[in-house]
């Protein structure tokens, strides 16, 4: 007797139910990339500050070498193992998600992990979280290539990568989750929120699990938010505001600067003398800085002045009196504050490769413990210095990133401290709004925003930046040339299923085009054959009848809306044929994308 066997069917599983898997998948990814990220550079540091050769002025003149030791190994890594440029971290994520259809090199999972590792292990004033956030979302985009994703969901797991990464380095769940929404312009729909907070969340557990409950800034806040303090954070935002837009304008400045310079070997060698100089002057600037900001926080500010031609200030024969101090502090945070945004421009022209999220907090929490010392030394009291530093950390972020979200949840994460939400929205509030009128985009977007590369929350720009318009130009036209007559063109009539005909000149240059229309009653009479060529019976055009390759999907909107033509001719920048856009097919695209956008 035979047994009879079920077979049973395989198990597929849906769209949404695979992205949330992945989803889980990636964020352990980012946070094990995190942590160890975060755990090599430490201990790096940790060995080389160790290892001191004091001067006759004191400082450790190590400091000198150190950066341009870790820049030069950044370059060779590039020049010899990846042999190739790694990108420009965050700002390549953005562009890839709305030019590339959120595709990104499978190497960028580790390139920006090494290189900015060598970076900032030596010193380099950089930060490391827009290096792992780039990593995150080259991890997410490969992720969902692997597993055939459509590109809806690849952009979405490039948002859970980067969120991630986020998550890990700070334990920072709902900072990671809103720092893919107001950096990289995402829509918190119904179908994005739960896998990027899945990826958040993962991310968080891997760093809890590795890392333990100590988070990036150990510090308790006991402050208690009063209503008589209002006025102060209303200072603090605009002090900010001015600390942000300094930052932005010189590293801006001081990159074009180096890159005008001839060679790299130039750049490295400048690059690398100013920095060891400002490093060994001023050793808060020394890698990421986190050290010392958070000694800062629990209030050493003699920490500042350790291993510096400055430290005997603060101990032995030349210590300052009680009367003194409080002026040098607020000298030297301005001179930090001042030098920061230059040592970190600096690194990152000379070759080296790290990011400026880390350097806008530090940037913050020195703004706000100057702002603090300020006020102190007017005369106002019954303020506390480490909430004005936590403050201005998360202002001068916002000022910066125009991430306002982000940047409180991020403080009110890492420390615990949700009494400050409110101070903390306020001061970035202000910030924000007095930046606005003179940066309209990040750090990381105002160069794509110029060329109109930016993904915006505006659904309709949005919906041109995903479209891929060279997906659909027509390219099934019968081609004539200058030379042909009107009987080769009655030829190539009897062989194209369109109306419209492209006249290209000996190298493919486009030189007009002839309509069906024009030429039909024409095409009946044999004896005007040869009496036509078909420079003869083009049509002529106009700018706005055309659009080359490097036009932004904007530009095609506004070339349809201007022309009320029915097909733009497309051209290579070499005024080269490619083909038609045609505005059917254009507004189809258009009309998809925003029916798929709603069913979120």
């Amino acid at each position: 007797m035979k047994l009879k066997t079920k077979h049973t069917q395989p198990v597929h599983l849906n769209q949404h139910v695979k992205v949330l898997l992945l989803s889980v998948l990636v964020g352990l990814c980012s946070g094990l990339a995190a942590v160890a990220l975060k755990n090599l550079v430490h201990f790096v540091n940790v060995s080389l500050l160790r290892v001191g050769w004091t001067t006759v002025l004191g400082g450790n003149i190590l400091m000198l070498l150190y950066p341009a030791v870790g820049i030069l190994l950044t370059i060779l890594f590039v020049k010899y193992v990846v042999k190739g440029q790694i990108g420009h971290g965050l700002p390549e994520v953005l562009y890839s998600i709305s030019r590339k259809g959120s595709i990104l090199p499978a190497r960028n999972t580790y390139t920006s992990l090494i290189a900015s590792t060598l970076t900032v292990a030596f010193g380099g004033s950089v930060g490391l979280e827009a290096p792992i956030a780039s990593t995150g979302s080259a991890i997410g985009s490969n992720i969902g290539r692997l597993f055939k994703l459509e590109t809806k969901s690849i952009r979405l797991l490039l948002g859970c990568g980067a969120a991630g990464a986020i998550a890990g380095i700070f334990k920072a769940p709902i900072a990671g989750v809103l720092f893919v929404v107001e950096v990289f312009m995402f829509d918190l729909t119904r179908t994005a929120a739960i896998p990027l907070l899945l990826s958040a969340l993962s991310a968080s557990s891997v760093a809890y699990f590795l890392m333990g409950n100590g988070v990036q800034f150990s510090f308790q806040v006991e402050d208690v938010f009063r209503v008589s303090q209002i006025p102060y954070y209303l200072i603090l935002g605009v002090i900010c505001a001015l600390s942000s837009v300094y930052f932005l304008r010189v590293t801006d400045r001081v990159e074009k600067w180096m890159a005008t310079l001839k060679s790299k070997s130039s750049r490295f060698v400048i690059g690398g003398i100013l920095l060891g100089l400002m490093i060994f002057l001023f050793p808060p600037l020394f890698g990421e800085g986190y050290s010392s900001l958070t000694q800062l926080l629990n209030g050493s500010v003699e920490t500042l002045f350790q291993n510096s031609i400055f430290e005997p200030l603060t101990t032995g024969h030349w210590q300052l009196s009680a009367d003194h101090w409080p002026l040098i502090v607020i000298v030297y945070l301005l001179l930090l504050i001042l030098l920061k945004a230059v040592a970190t421009a600096v690194t990152i022209g000379s070759g080296g490769v790290g990011g400026t999220f880390g350097p806008s907090l530090i940037m913050g929490g020195l703004t706000g413990y100057f702002a603090y010392m300020l006020v102190s030394v007017a005369g106002f009291d019954g303020l506390n210095a480490s909430t004005f530093a936590l403050i201005g950390m998360a202002a001068v972020m916002t000022g910066v990133m125009q991430a306002p979200l982000m940047s409180t949840f991020l403080i009110a994460e890492i420390t615990g401290s949700w009494e400050l939400m409110l101070p903390l929205l306020l001061t970035s509030a202000v910030t924000y709004i007095c930046v606005n009128p003179f940066e309209k985009h990040s750090i990381y977007a105002r160069d794509l925003a110029k060329h109109g590369d930016l993904l915006t929350h505006d659904k309709d720009a949005s919906a041109w930046q995903l479209i891929n318009m060279r997906e659909l130009i027509e390219t099934n036209f019968v081609i004539v040339r200058i030379g042909d007559t009107l009987g080769d063109l009655v030829e190539a009539i009897k062989y194209s299923k369109r109306n419209l005909f492209p006249v290209l000149d000996p190298d493919d240059k486009f030189v007009g085009i002839i309509v069906l229309d024009d030429v039909r009653k024409l095409i009946f009479s044999p004896e005007l054959y040869d009496r036509y060529q078909v420079t003869d019976l083009m049509q002529p055009y106009s700018d706005l009848d055309v659009v080359h390759l490097s036009d932004s999907p904007q530009d095609v909107v506004e070339k349809f809306q201007m022309s009320n033509r029915y097909n733009l001719i497309v051209l290579d920048d070499h005024d080269s044929y490619v083909g038609f856009l045609s505005r059917a097919n254009t507004f189809s695209a258009y009309r998809r994308f925003i029916s798929e956008s709603s069913d979120e």
